[in-house]
C-alpha cells in the first residue's frame, strides 16, 4: 500500500536524508520519499502496524504529522536530526 504524509519542522536536504535514512529500517516500507517543498514523505508498507511505526519514528525524529503536537523539544530533535542527515549524506 502507498500512503503520504504532510510534516512538520522539515527544513532541508538534510532532514530529508534522516527522514529517509530511518523509516526505511524499518521492516516492511519502502520507497521512502521526502519532497522539501510540499512538506510531504510518501513510502509503501505492508501493514498498519508498520504505518504506526513510521508515524512514531517521525515524532521521535522531530517531525511531527500536521495537526499533530509540535512542542519545543520535537522542534529541538528536528535540528538534531537535520544536522546528522547533513552529516552522513
Amino acid at each position: 500500500m502507498e500512503t503520504c504524509f504532510t510534516i512538520q519542522n522539515l527544513k532541508c536536504g538534510g532532514c530529508a536524508n534522516t527522514i529517509v535514512t530511518e523509516l526505511s529500517k524499518i521492516e516492511g516500507v519502502s520507497n521512502v520519499i521526502v519532497n522539501n517543498d510540499t512538506k510531504v514523505v510518501s513510502l509503501n508498507f505492508d501493514t498498519e502496524t508498520q504505518l504506526e511505526r513510521v508515524t512514531k519514528r517521525l515524532s521521535n525524529l522531530g517531525y511531527p504529522l500536521i495537526g499533530k503536537n509540535n512542542s519545543l523539544p520535537k522542534k529541538a530533535k528536528s535540528f538534531v536530526s537535520c544536522a546528522v542527515g547533513r552529516m552522513t549524506k
